[in-house]
């Protein structure tokens, strides 16, 4: 049975992967132009663009960062660089984690062979991922530790959910869930909450077990919530929707990276494993997806119902200490405020409801969530 090693990173450090629709400047509809975009920003080698399953979508990535100004710096000029690109095409970026009306069935799969490879063996499930998530990694030291913390994160991923919840559209409907993104992605085999798993060797079992028996093609399809990187040597959290702005987006990962630390450093004081029963965790998560900031979640200690500003509020105090010790004080705090304001679900829902238009949800929310001035 292959070995899988874990890359070891002696520091907490940031990665954040970010995934923006494409949309077309005159209709607001999805549009199928990534292989435009890349031919655009041909010969920026630094940029980081990436493709996903479908055209539609284009993922921006970070370069290894030490602390989350130094990713702002990185997705500024990389998200820059993209507008610029976008509007020659005449092309805007949508935030937002699903889109409030284009039909799945009319997008086009990037014309790759692990994609086909994936559409074929997973068929519909597949086709409808016209979704748009947030990716974040914190470096950790050990494959044994990343699983502990994939463990020990579980009951706070709903809070996380909640902050960033901003789908509450499919296909031209109101799907009365504030992320029916996480739906979706709970429709892969191998995505949703992840198993608990006692160390890295029986993650790396399961892992060869399930590509040995033709489950997986590649242990990249794994889609878990949070999961262990090994070739990043990082706790990877991909339960957060695309939240409306790059602020939010900022604040979300510095909240995760303090939790990965946090929990690495009690990890090293002496812990026990699990320490919150799994379907709490996904009672919470169902809270989160349907209610979004408006909804409560039960404290894993406590057994009682906390709305969501005062579970983050009892966060952002937890971990203020490691904020300072990583330099992200400000974007932590920002939590607060996220928490204690309408979600980008609600603000989607609000502009749909003022105007009639889901044109307008897509045009207006493009233009505030824009990094760069128009030229």
């Amino acid at each position: 049975m292959p070995t899988i090693n874990f890359t070891s990173n002696d520091r907490p450090t940031l990665g954040i992967e970010i995934e923006l629709g494409l949309v077309d400047d005159r209709t607001m509809a999805l549009s199928s132009s990534f292989p435009r975009l890349a031919e655009q920003l041909r010969g920026n080698d630094e940029l980081q663009i990436k493709p996903e399953l479908m055209q539609c979508v284009v993922e921006i990535i970070t370069g290894v960062c030490e602390t989350v100004d130094e990713a702002e710096a990185d997705l500024r000029s990389k998200i820059t660089a993209v507008e610029a690109a976008a509007d020659q095409l005449a092309l805007r970026l949508w935030w937002g984690a699903t889109h409030p009306f284009s039909p799945w069935k009319e997008q086009k799969v990037s014309d790759d062979p692990r994609y086909h490879q994936l559409v074929e063996l997973l068929q519909e499930l597949a086709r409808r991922l016209v979704t748009f998530g947030l990716h974040v990694h914190v470096g950790v030291d050990s494959g044994d530790k990343a699983i502990m913390i994939c463990d020990r994160i579980l009951r706070h991923l709903p809070t996380l959910l909640a902050l960033s919840s901003s789908s509450p559209f499919w296909e031209g409907r109101k799907t009365g869930l504030q992320s029916h993104r996480s739906k979706i992605m709970e429709g892969l085999p191998t995505a949703g909450l992840p198993t608990l798993m006692r160390n890295w060797s029986e993650y790396v079992w399961l892992v060869n077990h399930m590509v040995d028996t033709g489950f997986l093609n590649t242990i990249r399809e794994i889609w878990w919530d949070v999961r262990p990187h090994h070739a990043f040597g990082t706790v990877e959290v991909r339960i957060c929707d695309m939240p409306g702005n790059l602020e939010d987006t900022l604040a979300i990962a510095a909240l995760i990276q303090c939790l990965v630390k946090a929990l690495s450093d009690e990890i090293d004081r002496g812990t026990y494993q699990h320490d919150c029963h799994p379907m709490m965790v996904r009672q919470n998560k169902w809270r989160a997806t349907r209610f979004g900031t408006a909804a409560h979640l039960v404290d894993s200690y406590t057994y009682q119902a906390v709305t969501v500003t005062q579970a983050v509020d009892q966060l952002v105090d937890q971990l203020s200490p490691v904020a300072a010790s990583l330099g992200c004080e400000p974007h932590l705090e920002r939590c607060r405020r996220i928490a204690s304001s309408p979600s980008w679900a609600d603000r989607q829902l609000s502009i749909m409801t003022e105007t009639g238009s889901a044109e307008e949800v897509v045009r207006q929310l493009t233009a505030i969530s824009r990094v760069s001035e128009i030229a």
